[in-house]
């Protein structure tokens, strides 16, 4: 099956699976690691495999991720990888139901939740990573006055750039360029607000 480049995600009962904290610590790490089994992300997960491998399947029968060729010569083991590239979630998909709208919202806390438990654990780490990662890491407030059209021309470009710098570091590893590359998470939000 052919990735696709990044899936929309508009139906209550896909983003619902994809909501669940475990699933997304999953599926965020299958991103990562391009596949995997059961087996390795219940490691990283420090879960039971067999509760790790049911909410795998959970994810793939919502389409999330897909079985992989096998990484050995192991055919009991059965390895996953993501079916796209990425997924989105827009607001607007979900504004058509009061039950929609609470389960976007709940969805959108837990992502940024865990998208802060990340952050704070690179800090907890801070030091082990030494000083030319924290020099390179951004950390930054940027308040600006932009119009609602204004704001989605910056995310645009945003992405584009954050594309460009992923395709790099692929190409680069493709190639076996692979000293001193290390995962980056990069998160960026922009958001209107009242003094």
């Amino acid at each position: 099956m052919a990735r696709e480049e990044n899936r929309p995600i508009t139906d209550l009962g896909t983003l619902k699976a994809l909501a669940h904290p475990l699933r997304m610590r999953l599926y965020r790490g299958l991103c990562v690691a391009g596949r995997a089994t059961a087996s390795q992300l219940a490691d990283q997960a420090d879960e039971a495999v067999s509760l790790v491998s049911y909410h795998l399947r959970k994810l793939a029968e919502h389409g999330l991720i897909e079985a992989a060729e096998t990484g050995s010569g192991d055919g009991r083991e059965r390895w996953w990888q993501p079916a796209s590239a990425g997924v989105s979630i827009r607001d607007r998909d979900f504004r058509d139901a009061p039950e929609r709208v609470a389960a976007h919202l709940a969805a959108t806390r837990l992502f940024h939740d865990q998208r802060a438990d990340m952050y704070r654990g690179y800090l907890d780490e801070r030091l082990a990573w030494g000083p030319e990662w924290n020099a390179a890491v951004p950390d930054s407030e940027s308040l600006l006055k932009l119009t609602a059209p204004e704001l989605a021309r910056l995310r645009e470009e945003l992405f584009a750039l954050a594309r460009k710098y992923d395709e790099l570091g692929r190409t680069a590893e493709a190639a076996g360029d692979v000293e001193g590359r290390e995962n980056v998470a990069l998160h960026v939000y922009g958001f209107p607000f009242r003094v």
